[in-house]
């Protein structure tokens, strides 16, 4: 019982780091990334369907992405898709593909982004603390219920707020080296 309450509080801490490195991939930081085009939908014959599941992306050089889709028919709707995105990039059709140039960031950009990148960190932390508290309310019920002792539940509980710190240092690395990207020149 005490294993199982560990292992999904493990499972939980690492599906919350890998939910926080999902959403920074989509932060653009001034070079082409395939990654920051994950959240676009595109309505591919009346289903919003993503934008990868509907061309080949790629990556010629450091600051352009080129769109290919795989029905040429899709170009109005990927260069649509793309205009009502937030990222603010101008999509450039030739008929059988799109380019994007990334421009560089300004260094307003690379600030209001560096903030955004710290806001999905907290997030991912309160995310953290929740799971926390949710082992330890589960401890607390098994010494309540007397399957544990209050020892034991002491023990446990230091051991879940061990492993939370572990996890919170996790997620401020992953933030750190994503503001590094986003910062530097």
């Amino acid at each position: 019982m005490i294993e199982d309450i560990m292992n999904e509080l493990s499972e939980r801490f690492d599906s919350c780091a890998e939910r926080l490195r999902s959403e920074l991939i989509r932060i653009r930081t001034g070079r082409a990334n395939a990654g920051m085009l994950e959240g676009i939908r595109v309505d591919f014959y009346g289903t919003p369907t993503p934008l990868p599941q509907t061309a080949t992306i790629k990556v010629p050089e450091p600051s352009m992405l080129t769109i290919t889709p795989w029905d040429k028919s899709m170009l109005g709707a990927i260069e649509r898709a793309i205009n009502m995105s937030d990222l603010g990039l101008n999509p450039n059709n030739d008929g059988s593909m799109i380019r994007l140039s990334i421009p560089p960031l300004t260094q307003e950009r690379r600030a209001e982004l560096a903030k955004q990148v710290r806001r999905h960190g907290e997030d991912a932390k309160i995310a953290l603390r929740a799971a926390r508290r949710d082992a330890n309310d589960m401890l607390k019920a098994l010494e309540k219920d007397k399957d544990i002792s209050e020892d034991e539940m002491h023990t446990r509980i230091a051991e879940v707020q061990k492993r939370t710190d572990d996890a919170v240092k996790r997620v401020e690395a992953i933030v750190s080296d994503k503001e590094t990207e986003i910062t530097e020149l």
